[in-house]
């Protein structure tokens, strides 16, 4: 397996909060990496009588089928002798780059559930999908790239036993799990907060900046001896 850089699961983590950010903003509230949130909006969405509600329901079987088919496509390419972690992370840029074009030819969207932006929404999900399944079976060494709750928990669990614990040993191991975590939040909230200051500077246009940071991931994270190993 090629070495993988150290700023990939940071660089992947800054996309996810991207790519949710601009998915909630110009979608109807549709979070295309944190599926599970689109139960909530998708009860705001009846409670309010907004549009949006068939794409909140079609993110979660979207994501679990492309994810699925994302471990059958790494086996297979596995038995082949080959590293799945390349195509997948090609395949996900090329998703990634699919959802801004056609975010930018056929938004904004007004109404979610239009053909246009459901096209657009699960596009993005599927990017997405594949971004995690890389992230759970590729990243082991890794925290998740787009979940941040669990990352959350582990951090602040990680800092309050420091403050009880005498041990170097053992403190050297929690900070050491601490570090990747806190690279990955840092990565996800400049994510956010960078998606909302551009969309509203340059509106979808926006999208264009995960795709460079994709490209970034591609040819940067292969060949380096700085590895998550």
């Amino acid at each position: 397996m090629p070495a993988i850089h150290r700023s990939m699961a940071p660089a992947l983590s800054f996309n996810g909060g991207f790519v949710d950010t601009v998915g909630f903003l110009a979608l109807q509230g549709l979070f295309t990496a944190h599926v599970t949130g689109n139960f909530v909006t998708l009860g705001v969405s009846i409670v309010h009588g907004t549009s949006g509600a068939l794409a909140k329901l079609l993110a979660l079987p979207v994501f679990a089928v492309v994810g699925g088919l994302s471990h059958l496509a790494a086996v297979s390419i596995n038995r082949r002798g080959w590293t799945p972690l390349r195509p997948l992370l090609i395949l996900h840029t090329l998703l990634l780059a699919a959802f801004s074009v056609l975010a930018i030819e056929l938004g904004p969207f007004s109404d979610g559930d239009s053909a246009s932006a459901l096209i657009t929404g699960m596009t993005g999900v599927a990017a997405m999908a594949i971004q995690n399944a890389i992230s759970r079976q590729h990243l082991k060494g890794a925290p998740p790239t787009t979940l941040m709750t669990g990352n959350v928990t582990q951090g602040a669990i990680d800092v309050f036993a420091l403050l009880g614990l005498r041990d170097e040993q053992e403190r050297g191991v929690i900070k050491q799990r601490l570090k990747p975590i806190a690279l990955n939040l840092l990565g996800f909230t400049a994510g956010c907060i960078g998606a909302a200051l551009l969309y509203l500077a340059l509106g979808l246009w926006c999208l264009t900046v995960p795709v460079l940071v994709a490209v970034w991931t591609c040819v940067s994270t292969f060949g380096s001896s700085d590895s998550l190993a």
